[in-house]
């Protein structure tokens, strides 16, 4: 192996760039070139590679988003975008292929490994949906950004005794809300995952009421509902009258956190050892804090589930 590619795929992740990082420079450590990938497969398809040395990649460890680009691309989905991506690496004497995004990436991931080419992925999604990792890239910043403006707006639903409905993101997953749910002592936690009872939220509302406490917090997953049809029904079926905030696309931005830039740099590393020890068709994770490989196909056909002891703990100490 002497040349090594990196690109970056689907949505943006704070740590991204810690990846790249991580990749380009234990790359150079072990004496391989580097080459990033521009816009995703966009920049496959059209063979847009630029070099990457240890400057390329100096200052970049704190910065949000991804200095590669990122974009969706329908013309991969096709065989004649899957050709010229193919041809395209062989033409540039690629070796090995490091992905960095969600199942969504890791899929056109799969295509270019059942086609022959050595890839790993390295889970990079505020969403941390994807299964075979216990965290993803970016998930830790999210949830601290949206918990931070939670905590304000805990400090106005205070002293205006007011009802908070708060919409964070996470696609078709509940993670982020429920690790801003049990962070913010949230009293309602609404996620895809879970069904939803209106009559048990007003049963939960009119409880609290009745003890003396007048304002109260909801946190739901924009995967569920929407906050604004929430607080519909909650006005048209028992009178509350909430206030709405969505944190939208404020989740996905900004500096990376410890954590985040920790766990991008140990799995890009690990991602270009991984390919050097001759793996392919794999994705670098951690469980238990250590670091494993799964095969890509897991990360979107293996289940992966909301812890119950922190679903437990939002109903344990809301009351």
């Amino acid at each position: 192996m002497k040349r090594v590619a990196v690109l970056t795929s689907g949505g943006d992740a704070p740590g991204m760039n810690a990846a790249i990082r991580a990749v380009v420079r234990t790359a150079i450590y072990h004496h391989l070139e580097a080459v990033g990938v521009m816009r995703g497969f966009e920049g496959l398809i059209d063979g847009d590679f630029v070099p990457l040395n240890r400057a390329s990649v100096g200052g970049i460890i704190h910065r949000g988003g991804t200095i590669l680009k990122t974009a969706r691309s329908e013309r991969f989905k096709t065989e004649a975008g899957l050709d010229r991506a193919l041809f395209q690496l062989k033409n540039a004497a690629i070796d090995g292929l490091v992905i960095i995004g969600g199942d969504g990436s890791f899929r056109g991931g799969q295509k270019l490994y059942e086609k022959g080419v050595s890839v790993i992925g390295v889970p990079g999604t505020i969403d941390n949906d994807v299964a075979g990792t216990d965290e993803t890239i970016g998930f830790d910043t999210a949830v601290n950004t949206a918990l931070e403006a939670v905590k304000k707006l805990r400090d106005t639903a205070s002293s205006h005794d007011r009802l908070f409905i708060v919409e964070v993101m996470g696609r078709e997953a509940g993670f982020i809300a429920l690790e801003v749910a049990v962070a913010s002592g949230a009293e309602y936690l609404v996620v895809p995952e879970l069904p939803f009872s209106l009559g048990r939220l007003c049963d939960k509302l009119h409880d609290t009421r009745a003890r003396g406490k007048t304002h109260s917090l909801i946190i739901v997953a924009e995967g569920a509902m929407s906050a604004a049809t929430l607080r519909s029904e909650l006005k048209d079926t028992a009178g509350y009258d909430a206030r709405v905030t969505v944190l939208g696309y404020i989740q996905r931005g900004g500096s990376p956190t410890s954590f985040d830039a920790i766990l991008a740099s140990r799995m890009g590393a690990f991602a270009v050892e991984s390919l050097l020890d001759g793996k392919k068709g794999m994705m670098v994770g951690t469980v238990a804090h250590q670091m494993s490989l799964c095969s890509l196909s897991d990360s979107w056909q293996v289940n992966k589930t909301l812890s119950p002891e922190k679903l437990e703990l939002v109903e344990k100490l809301s009351i």
